[in-house]
């Protein structure tokens, strides 16, 4: 385990301890003109250095001694760096162990085979709703393919870490008969959709892990489904709220003021109406015409969803980062400023740049050290493009982490299916799944997701652009989209569908065009909101126990006379 002692102001910690080990060693600098921030000029600061060798003796110490390394998330700036080959024996290590279950055996080599079988992978708990009696057992096994863990919430009793065909019993002694949520404690996977329900005793016989109705009677299994319809409502409830503003305003004056709206988590820096997206950055304009844009890598806190905040690695405070729009021919500098306490590097996803200007440490530059920044300098090639920037160094956690942003290059050319040259809207949907972001749609995972709102008639364009490390259906209820472009280039024969899959790194844009046979209808008739969900069509990333969550919003069409 390791702890931060007292941050230097609110970028960079100024120190940190790893238990009877040792420290980190520090590196002073007293900031100049080229960090290009004043917060830096008015005193010296500290930034950490921890050599990778380091790591490896954390690693190496707490193998050969037995000891058990609890890491939280957001510990990872020191530990990540450690040989992958320790990373490894360490798994083959906790493998062989099994089960653990804190401070007593939940595991042991006495327990049944013949239990409900669990299985867990990317990144769901299967089946989500399991039955298991009294004092009985669970076989699980893990068939992804990274390690996962079996955690029942407000217990001490888990399994260990599994690696990937790993498989063993696990005990449920000592729970008493009652419903009890499962979930895999691993960093992020929870969040990636990894929970369930464990019930104990009334659900049934041993090895019954069916739909729970097993040995209830009528009035039980009514009492149930009531108690589990209000568990799932709450989620609806708290997005329908974000809205009610908008709603009440519309209803009583016909007219959609969409300031109104409500949002029930914190955006950060972004200051802008989270109905229209993610933030737009603002270029200073050069004497020559360049258009540079300040990104400042940081930690900051973030809300995912009502109530659940994280340390998410950001871009100018925000998840995903400003959207950066220029246009083809522009001259772009993109002054980057690393306060994270991890170097980083910005790659171009999809956008034609210099090979110096690529974003790979150790291939096109250096990575960028904490403290220090990095401008890149070139121009735009003579077409539209749909694209991303994203870190390039460990790239597999800073980017799930939130470190991603939308790249838009001028307008794609749609002027034959709309009538006109540009969209009435237009809204960057960034995927992700992992990291401390998890499962989610730019940045925020329902029900704190924003909805899309449109007026029928209206075009509007979706670029989807997933950073996160799974495909995602993206089916959109009730209205076509027409796809127009994959990766930025426009496809020669653009088609419909109604549900698009995204696989990682890739780029869709659809136009989605609400009519008014879209909208619903008052009791008296009259035209009224059409409210259509939005979500990705892996169910368990959209779905759960406890109800919608992750990978959800709407689609709202209001009638033209409101606007």
């Amino acid at each position: 385990m390791f702890t931060q002692h007292g941050p230097i102001g609110p970028k960079v910690p100024s120190s940190f301890t790893i238990d009877g080990i040792g420290r980190c060693r520090m590196m002073r600098y007293t900031p100049g003109n080229n960090l290009g921030l004043s917060a830096l000029a008015a005193a010296p600061r500290r930034v950490v250095s921890c050599k990778k060798q380091q790591a490896l003796r954390i690693r190496r110490r707490a193998l050969l001694t037995g000891s058990i390394m609890v890491f939280r998330s957001s510990d990872r700036e020191v530990v990540r760096s450690g040989s992958f080959a320790f990373a490894f024996l360490a798994v083959v290590l906790a493998t062989g162990a099994l089960f653990t279950a804190a401070s007593k055996e939940s595991a042991t080599g006495s327990a049944s085979p013949s239990g409900p079988s669990v299985t867990l992978d990317e990144f769901r708990i299967s089946p989500d709703v399991i039955n298991v009696a009294v004092n009985g057992t669970l076989t699980v096994s893990n068939r992804g393919k990274v390690s996962h863990n079996l955690s029942i919430e407000g217990t001490d009793l888990k399994t260990a870490n599994l690696a990937p065909a790993a498989s063993g019993t696990f005990s449920v002694k000592g729970l008493k008969d009652g419903r009890y949520t499962v979930l895999c404690s691993i960093s992020g996977h929870k969040e990636a959709g990894m929970r369930g329900v464990l019930t104990v005793g009334s659900g049934g016989p041993e090895g019954a892990a069916g739909s729970g109705s097993t040995g209830r009677t009528a009035d039980e299994l009514t009492a149930m489904n009531t108690d589990m319809d209000a568990t799932m409502q709450k989620p609806v409830d708290a997005y329908v709220g974000q809205l009610k503003g908008v709603v009440d305003h519309l209803t009583t004056t016909g007219k959609l003021d969409g300031s109104l709206y409500k949002a029930n988590t914190s955006y950060g820096s972004m200051k802008t109406n989270p109905l229209g997206g993610p933030a737009v950055l603002e270029p200073k304009i050069l004497a020559d015409g360049t258009k540079e844009f300040d990104l400042t890598a940081q930690v900051t806190q973030w809300e995912v969803e009502p109530g659940k905040t994280v340390s998410a690695w950001t871009y100018n405070g925000m998840v995903p980062g400003p959207t950066i729009k220029v246009n083809p021919g522009d001259k772009v500098r993109i002054h980057l400023v690393n306060y994270l306490p991890e170097s980083t590097a910005v790659h171009f996803h999809g956008v034609d740049v210099p090979v110096a200007m690529d974003g790979v440490p150790g291939i096109t530059q250096n990575a960028v050290n904490p403290g220090a920044t990095f401008d890149y300098d070139f121009t735009i090639t003579k077409r539209a493009a749909v694209g991303m920037y994203h870190s390039h160094h460990h790239a597999e956690s800073q980017v799930a982490d939130g470190l991603a942003g939308a790249f838009i290059v001028g307008d794609l050319p749609a002027q034959a299916i709309m009538g006109k040259a540009t969209p009435d809207l237009r809204l960057p949907m960034m995927l992700n799944d992992a990291g401390s972001i998890g499962l989610s749609l730019n940045g925020k995972s329902f029900p704190a997701t924003a909805p899309i709102v449109a007026v029928a008639g209206q075009w509007v364009q979706i670029d989807y652009m997933n950073e996160g490390q799974l495909a995602h259906p993206m089916h959109l209820h009730g209205i076509p989209q027409v796809v127009i472009a994959k990766d930025g280039y426009p496809l020669a024969q653009p088609y419909t569908a109604d549900t698009i899959t995204v696989g990682p790194g890739e780029r869709y844009s659809v136009l989605v065009h609400p009519l008014a046979e879209h909208l619903g209808k008052a009791k008296d008739g009259s035209p009224a909101l059409g409210i259509w969900a939005f979500h990705c069509h892996i169910l368990s990333h959209a779905e759960s126990a406890r109800g919608m969550f992750g990978m959800v919003t709407t689609f709202i069409v209001v009638p033209p006379s409101a606007v």
